[in-house]
């Protein structure tokens, strides 16, 4: 977010339905029908034009696609791990120790970068209780949950709904404008949620 705009970010981010795609194919042996490959293709495309005109050409813009990229490959294989532990093991069982983890490694590299846990404002403090709340126990404990019950692909595409949130959020929170563009990858985004929920349902 320091380096690249949230549109650019977020884009490069919810590449991950094909990076997850590929790997469920390979690694979990999940079959993948033309209608899954239509809503990825779909979703990606709509995200492509959500970001249409936002990326910039420096170097600190190619850091920030560069590191969402990671981001992108990084939650794929979240996923994956995921959809695979989830098939035998009960939904708390997976996700204390996955967020306890998660909640370590934060604090040992905070220490390791020397920053400080102190000295911010209380409005600072409430909006990382938020995160912590509804992103991360709401929001990730959901995907984990279906992914018992769903194949990876979809779950990954289901998420490809934030862009459409975060061109929301940034429009009234930020003050980042809302395009043509921004509005046609949306209704793409849809689109593409639709049709693999659609394949789902049928199957």
């Amino acid at each position: 977010m320091k380096y690249a705009s949230i549109a650019s970010s977020v884009v490069l981010v919810t590449t991950h339905p094909i990076f997850v795609g590929i790997g469920s194919w390979f690694l979990l042996k999940e079959q993948m029908g033309i209608d899954l490959v239509l809503g990825i293709a779909l979703s990606v495309l709509g995200s492509g034009l959500i970001s249409y005109g936002d990326m910039r050409l420096s170097k600190e813009a190619l850091m920030g696609d560069g590191l969402a990229l990671l981001g992108a490959i990084a939650a794929s294989g979240y996923l994956l791990v995921g959809r695979k532990m989830r098939k035998g093991q009960e939904l708390f069982s997976y996700i204390f120790p996955v967020y306890s983890m998660a909640g370590l490694i934060l604090i040992l590299l905070s220490l390791i970068s020397q920053q400080s846990f102190r000295g911010y404002s209380p409005s600072t403090y409430f909006y990382l209780l938020l995160l912590a709340l509804v992103p991360q126990l709401i929001g990730h404990t959901t995907f984990n949950w279906a992914l018992r019950y769903l194949p990876a692909s979809m779950v990954a595409v289901a998420i490809l709904g934030e862009p459409i949130g975060s061109t929301i959020l940034a429009y009234f929170i930020l003050g980042e404008g809302l395009t043509v563009w921004k509005v046609l990858g949306g209704m793409l985004i849809f689109a593409g949620i639709l049709v693999t929920v659609r394949r789902n349902i049928k199957s």
